[in-house]
């Protein structure tokens, strides 16, 4: 299969991605590292706190898209990198036992003005779990190499 150019992608074409079903010691080693608020390390004051339980840190379910993101699509690209994310909302929360599954659909495509050899995809990235509710939205953009 020949790595996907920034000509390959266009405003309404979707892509779904992935399946990771999340652990609570997962949940647990990222947050102790990275988010070590109550509701992510210690499932005895999450049962007390404002979620009810155990849920995984934003930042982890990030991690988690990006990673079926790179899986699906990036590492099958010519990705030149992100200039950033214009929008990024964690809607419901991720608990142990959940399955999160990745889906992109592109906003926009844009060649560069200033360099003829990319161009730019905007596109919203959704991750859902198994009731198929949308836990985590971004809106991001990506450079692509154009075909020569």
């Amino acid at each position: 299969m020949a790595p996907a150019h920034f000509e390959d992608f266009r405003a309404g074409d979707s892509y779904d991605f992935g399946a990771h079903t999340v652990t609570a010691d997962e949940i647990v080693e990222f947050a102790r590292r990275y988010d070590p608020q109550p509701f992510h390390v210690d499932p005895a004051a999450a049962a007390e706190g404002p979620f009810d339980g155990l849920v995984a840190s934003g930042w982890h379910t990030g991690a988690l898209l990006m990673r079926m993101y790179v899986d699906a699509i990036l590492n099958h690209a010519v990705g030149m990198g992100s200039p950033g994310v214009e929008e990024l909302r964690w809607l419901v929360p991720v608990r142990p036992g959940d399955t999160l599954r990745g889906r992109m659909t592109v906003l926009d495509a844009r060649p560069s003005a200033k360099r003829a050899d990319r161009g730019t995809v905007r596109a919203r990235l959704e991750a859902l779990n198994q009731r198929d509710e949308v836990v985590m939205t971004m809106v991001a953009r990506g450079l692509f190499g154009r075909r020569p």
